[in-house]
This record gives structure tokens, sequence and C-alpha cells, in this order.
């Protein structure tokens, strides 16, 4: 592929960038992935240059909420980008930077990670070109080390190969994804964030008090993503609840926002409460509830003997379709540590796998707590790795066309 960004003209006038990109889905996400150094020069370093660029790649802000004109999908799973490079650090293969863009509005955030599009990553950065050919086994799994650079933390994504190239196809099945593919297991390595323990509170479970919305018994924790998870009874949910259970109800988008904000600011992800507008993408909301059977949004029935726990998530306003990687990893990791909300919801005791439910049918994910000394010089929970099987396909490579002016 030309990795060089053209113009088009029209009457000698500058028309259109004409930028090298890999269209991708990874886990229940895709999104547009680059390599850096494709990017124009004044947008491959943090700043406005770089976010105007990466909105009107995507197609925002649109106050149609359809991103018509652009790359994205018009959902939170579908709204991303990823900014991929070879890494400085000894011990990482991959840079990996992902942005969540805003559908209405005009900004990108980068305060955290997207737990699907980074099975992607791996994948990505060899078709790139950013792994050496001769580290590739002939056939086999590679193992690439992954800087997610929002937070600092390493991913490992275990890559199938067949015939020295990426196996995309397979069997694999992932609710939430039509098609089946080819595995790649996905290694998070000390997800919680920060030097201190992953609840920031210190507690398992704190008193969250929302003026005119109530007092709720919540978990905070600081893994994979910061995440805030509540009860579902006490909301006035049951836990088997779909997409337009919730979406179609402005006045419970309302409420759970206004959740959302006060538990950033008790988590101290936020100073005051205005500023969680611009910081949609964390912390993330869900609420949880023991097995119950229902039925899936695909029609399929998911039996109470089939999961440990339901849990619903919110991503950028709106309930997700089927669960972030990120918030999975916080699943996986609070359910692992006794007392805590989901850990209660799973039936308790120590933990290092659950079966959860959400929308679109079930997933599985592996995390193993312990009561550590932490680098603060405190003790605290903390955990290796949290464990996840995801899958990953190209959709579409070549170049997207974006107005010079951007």
């Amino acid at each position: 592929m030309d990795n060089s960004v053209t113009v088009s003209h029209v009457g000698g006038q500058p028309f259109q960038r004409k930028v090298a990109a890999t269209y991708m889905r990874a886990g229940t996400s895709k999104g547009v992935f680059f390599h850096v150094a494709d990017l124009p020069v004044e947008c491959q370093q943090a700043g406005d240059k770089r976010d105007q660029f990466l909105l009107r790649v995507i197609g925002s802000p649109d106050p149609y909420a359809k991103q018509i004109d652009g790359m994205g999908g018009a959902t939170s799973s579908t709204s991303k980008v990823v900014l991929l490079s070879k890494s400085d650090s000894p011990d990482h293969d991959v840079d990996y930077l992902f942005g969540q863009v805003s559908i209405d509005k005009p900004f990108v955030d980068w305060s955290g990670n997207c737990g699907n599009l980074s099975s992607g990553v791996g994948a990505c950065a060899i078709h790139m070109g950013l792994i050496a050919p001769e580290a590739l086994p002939k056939n086999g799994v590679m193992s690439v080390r992954v800087r997610q650079c929002n937070i600092n933390k390493t991913i490992v994504t275990h890559v199938p190969i067949c015939d020295g190239q990426v196996q995309e196809l397979g069997d694999f099945e992932l609710d939430g994804v039509t098609f089946p593919a080819a595995e790649i297991l996905v290694d998070f390595m000390d997800p919680a964030d920060g030097e201190g323990s992953m609840f920031p509170t210190g507690n398992v479970v704190d008193d969250l008090v929302v003026p005119e919305v109530g007092t709720f018994q919540a978990t905070f924790i600081n893994s994979g993503i910061p995440t805030i998870f509540i009860d579902a009874q006490a909301m006035g949910y049951q836990g088997t609840e779909r997409q337009d259970d919730i979406n179609n109800d402005e006045k419970a988008l309302a409420m759970f926002e206004k959740i959302r904000a006060y538990g950033a600011l008790q988590m101290g992800l936020i100073d005051q409460l205005e500023q969680a507008k611009t910081r949609q993408h964390t912390p993330k909301i869900a609420f949880v509830s023991g097995p119950k059977s229902y039925q899936s949004s695909s029609g399929q029935l998911v039996s109470e003997s089939d999961v440990d726990l339901l849990v619903r998530a919110l991503s950028m306003g709106k309930l997700h379709h089927a669960m972030m990687g990120t918030a999975a990893v916080a699943i996986g990791s609070a359910a692992s540590v006794p007392g805590t909300i989901v850990n209660k919801a799973a039936g308790g005791g120590e933990r290092e796998s659950v079966v959860f439910g959400h929308p679109s049918g079930t997933l599985k994910v592996g995390a193993k707590a312990t009561f550590a000394d932490l680098e603060n010089g405190q003790q605290g929970w903390k955990i290796e790795k949290a464990t996840m099987s995801r899958s990953a396909r190209i959709l579409m490579e070549g170049w997207v066309r974006v107005p010079n002016a951007c």
C-alpha cells in the first residue's frame, strides 16, 4: 500500500487529502486504524489539528447523529480511531493510542482504552509492517506486546498465523458479531489503574449519593477502564434489559448520566461535575444482577444456568449492544474480589473467571485477584492479568479522503 499522503485537485486547487488507513472490526467494535507515519505531518502529534482531522474522518460532530459524511457508524461501538506506531520501548513491539470520537460533539476522548479494538492491534500491526516478517512463525501464534499509551498499560495479543499470514477466518463465535472468525486471546497485564489500589476510594463498596435520584451502593473500580457498578434492582431494573429498553427512555439515560457524573467525582476522575460532559468515555456505568434467563438481541435464549451473573453497561450515554472489552476486564476484576457488587451478584466467594450475560449473549473473562503489596507501599487488591477471547478482521484498506482544510 502506498503510504504517502496525497491531495486531490479540482481546477488546480487543493480539494481532499488522501490518507492511508485500515478499516477494521475487532471484538464487537470497529474503527479506522492509522499508522502514525501516514498521517499528515501536523496531525502526528497530539493537539487540535489531529483531533479536527480525526473528527472529519469519522464524520463528527453530526447534529443528526448519523455520521453520514464520514466513516463512523453512529454508535459508540463504531465511532472510534486507532493510531499505531513501532514502539521505542524495549519491552513492547507496538504503541497503540485509542480515540473515542463523540458523535454529536466536537471532541475526541483520549482518557481510556477500547478493549475490543485492542484485540485487533497486533493483527493490524503485522499488516502494517510494524512487526518484522522474520519474527513471524510460519504457522502458530505470534504474541505481540502492545503498549497502550492512553493508560500506559501492557496488552499482549496472541495472533494466529497461518502460512506466514495473519489468520482472520475461523470458527470462533463471539456474541454480538454475526459471523465466526479466528480466535485471538488477549491478555490485559496488571490492568488496575495507577500505582495504588484498583479501588480508588479504598473500599470495595461505597455509598453513592446522587441528588434528586437516590443513594446507591456502588463498586468503583479502575481496572481495564474506570467503571461504576450498581445493583440492577436498586435502580428498578432486572438486568435482562435490551438496548431499546434503555436507549428509548430519555429519562433513564439522563438518570444514568447524572449517576455517572457523581460517580466520576467520587472516584477522583474529575474535580467538578461539569467536567463529566467532556469526559464521556470514562468512567463507564453498569448495572448487574444475579443469573436469570432472557432472550438475547439475536433471539437466542440465554439460560440462567449459562451465566454467573448479568451485566448491562452504558457507553457514551447509550446502553451497549454487547459489552465493551475494557468493561469486561473491570467485570472480571471486580468479580474476583469478595464483597464487590459484581462478586455478590455472581454468588460471592473467590473466583478466577466468570461468564456474564449481556444484551447480545454471553462472555467469559478470567482474572485472579490477590491482596498484596502495591507500588505505593500500601496493601490492596491486585490483578496480575485479565484474559478474554476476541476476534478481528480487516474490512477494508486503502485511503480515507478528508477535506484539505481539516
